[in-house]
């Protein structure tokens, strides 16, 4: 066991996105010298703190990693587009970034001798047919559909890390990340959580797919980044399931956000997406054997943050005099240059 503190370098890829951003401030909280590395294509700059024990570099990890200097001493990988509109719009671009972009930071951690850390995703498991999900079971994937661009590229990514650690010796976990939601996350993402306040807040009906019984188990993101350190030091290589183990209806979740934001809006009723999957719920049993591992933030309160979240950033920008979104998102230049390199994919 080894933990990662005060003069550790750590190179974290994805580190604009939602959940690297909040590891990165977690580990420059620690003290680490941390590199984020992003492309900016889902990420915000805007995330990212002034920090001077922070070095940004804009990049695209399927190029490679152009980050010098000493050796790191983690490797944590964490970029991939990953919300469903990405899904439709960049899918050559997440099965790149999960092949080539993957094997780019294996390497680079091989040749520093640093543990690598793998974001992967309770997508590997599919529409699962055994519940809750445990480490074990294999999942239930369709190859070739509408997901398969993320779910894919993900297994590809495990079986990636898995070879680099048993053929090449490397320090290589995996993570298997469930239903993560907080602050910084993109009101036009797609999924549950975003999508629902962003409409709250607007007074516009929620999209509930289907009758909304399908469920999910919604982790907060601090509880999350706390999983991950636990990971990050233990020395063990999973993979491990990390998130929340109650489980709610997609329409419990639209109902409680309606409450919590006193909104007047209704529910609307429309078609559910192919591959949708029924449940979704981890078996933490090796999270906590192995990690000490348990979620603390109660699911209303971890609501409420990421609600008055939202509201701040449609406040702070329509005050600013910023062009703002129909779901209250600044349109800066990150969130421009994220909508061309879509239309571009289209």
């Amino acid at each position: 066991m080894n933990t990662y503190g005060t003069g550790s370098r750590i190179l974290v890829t994805g580190g604009a996105g939602l959940v690297g951003s909040h590891l990165v401030d977690a580990l420059l909280g620690r003290g680490c010298q941390v590199t984020a590395v992003d492309d900016f294509s889902t990420g915000s700059r805007r995330n990212l703190a002034d920090h001077p024990s922070l070095t940004i570099v804009e990049a695209d990890v399927t190029e490679g990693l152009p980050v010098g200097g000493d050796p790191f001493d983690a490797v944590l990988h964490f970029a991939c587009p990953a919300s469903p509109v990405d899904f439709d719009a960049l899918p050559v671009e997440i099965l790149r970034v999960d092949s080539v972009g993957t094997l780019h930071a294996l390497d680079r951690a091989l040749a520093d001798g640093a543990r690598f850390m793998l974001a992967s995703t309770s997508e590997v498991y599919g529409d699962p047919q055994v519940h809750p999900q445990s480490e074990s079971y294999w999942g239930n994937v369709n190859p070739i559909g509408v997901r398969s661009c993320y779910d894919e590229a993900k297994r590809f990514s495990e079986a990636a890390t898995a070879a680099y650690r048993r053929h090449k010796g490397l320090d290589a976990a995996i993570v298997r990340i469930f239903n993560t939601y907080g602050p910084r996350m993109r009101p036009d993402d797609g999924r549950v959580v975003p999508t629902f306040i962003s409409k709250a807040l607007a007074g516009d009906p929620l999209p509930l797919h289907g009758d909304g019984s399908q469920t999910r188990s919604l982790c907060y993101i601090d509880d999350l980044v706390r999983g991950l350190l636990a990971l990050l030091d233990s020395g063990e290589y999973g993979p491990v399931n990390l998130g929340a183990e109650y489980e709610l209806s997609v329409r419990d979740i639209a109902e409680a956000i309606i409450r919590l934001t006193g909104s007047k809006s209704v529910v609307e009723y429309t078609d559910r997406p192919a591959d949708d999957p029924e449940r979704r719920r981890p078996d933490l049993t090796a999270a906590r054997e192995l990690l000490g591992y348990s979620p603390r933030v109660p699911y209303e309160d971890g609501l409420k943050a990421t609600i008055d979240y939202f509201a701040a950033a449609a406040r702070d920008a329509r005050g600013a005099g910023e062009t703002v979104t129909a779901a209250g998102d600044p349109a800066d230049a990150d969130g421009a240059r994220a909508q061309r390199r879509r239309a571009a994919a289209a």
